[in-house]
């Protein structure tokens, strides 16, 4: 359970920086921050208990990890950030990092 847990956690890790982007518009801007403090609040609250039976560097890695990808990805594909292959392949080897930290566990 706690692999899910974790799982979930990087993927609401997502949610914040999202919602500093939408702040960021002026139509938005309450709802943004609203948006990205909820999101840290779970994210971290989901942390929390991953953490319970996950070694906390492991746990702490794949969280990051899953966030900082998940959020490239949202920021290429909603947002129009830069895309090239070499980008592409960073995401490849922060993924591949989080796959072999839940492979050795």
């Amino acid at each position: 359970m706690s692999w899910l847990y974790l799982v979930l956690a990087g993927i609401t890790e997502i949610g914040w920086p999202v919602g500093l982007k939408l702040a960021q518009s002026g139509q938005y801007k309450w709802l943004g921050i609203i948006m990205a403090i909820s999101f840290m609040a779970i994210s971290g609250t989901l942390l929390f208990f991953a953490q319970k039976t996950i070694p906390m560097g492991t746990a702490y890695a794949v969280w990051t990890g899953i966030g900082a990808a998940g959020t490239f990805l949202v920021g290429v594909f909603v947002y129009g950030d830069a895309s090239s292959l070499v980008r592409y392949f960073g995401v490849f080897l922060i993924l591949s990092g989080v796959v072999l930290l839940k492979v050795g566990h």
